[in-house]
């Protein structure tokens, strides 16, 4: 009787292992998608920001240091690793583009330009899919994370070599200000 309940006891420990080892595995892979997310709307961004400059290249003759830091940007975002060196170098890709749009508002060909607004469309669109796939992927990496971090989970997850998720957090301090907006319909 002793043996049948040690052997019950033994069975549901190794249950235990073999079920929570396929948890945490489940999350680090759905962590991976949710970087690989992130990183495809990064992409789709980067391809999109030679077209804009190439764009506004003619108007903005006199513009070329924005040009220049946007594209310098560009290549320092696109060679970055990792959710911290990502949203670090993103962030200035943001700003660097935001000074673009600034200074494009100040020409009146490009605002009237077709092709400069479908950009600035497509850039903004781009924008938010990247901001919905920082979302789930700090979701997931949170759930990943608690989940290696719990007792008696914890006991395995460092015994399995399971590593703590980075999360994509704003590292630029002009990203965290608040927007100014003027609703008071001055022309």
């Amino acid at each position: 009787m002793t043996l049948w309940i040690l052997l019950g006891l033994v069975g549901v420990l190794v249950a235990w292992v073999v079920l929570t080892y396929n948890s945490l595995v489940g999350l680090r892979n759905q962590v991976l998608n949710g970087w690989r997310q992130i990183d495809v709307q990064l992409k789709r961004r980067h391809d999109l920001i030679p077209n804009l400059v190439n764009t506004v290249r003619g108007a903005m003759e006199f513009e070329r240091d924005t040009l220049t830091q946007v594209m310098e940007a560009r290549s320092r975002a696109v060679a970055a690793s990792g959710p911290a060196d990502s949203a670090r170098k993103e962030g200035e890709l943001v700003q660097a583009l935001g000074r673009l749009f600034a200074l494009a508002e100040n020409y009146p060909v490009l605002k009237a330009n077709e092709n400069v607004k479908m950009l600035q469309e497509e850039l903004t669109s781009t924008e938010n899919k990247v901001g919905f796939a920082r979302q789930f992927y700090n979701d997931i990496a949170t759930r990943f994370n608690t989940a290696q971090q719990t007792f008696p989970a914890n006991l395995l997850a460092s015994r399995f070599g399971f590593k703590t998720a980075e999360l994509f957090e704003v590292t630029v301090q002009a990203e965290r200000e608040v927007p100014a907006v003027d609703l008071s319909m001055r022309k």
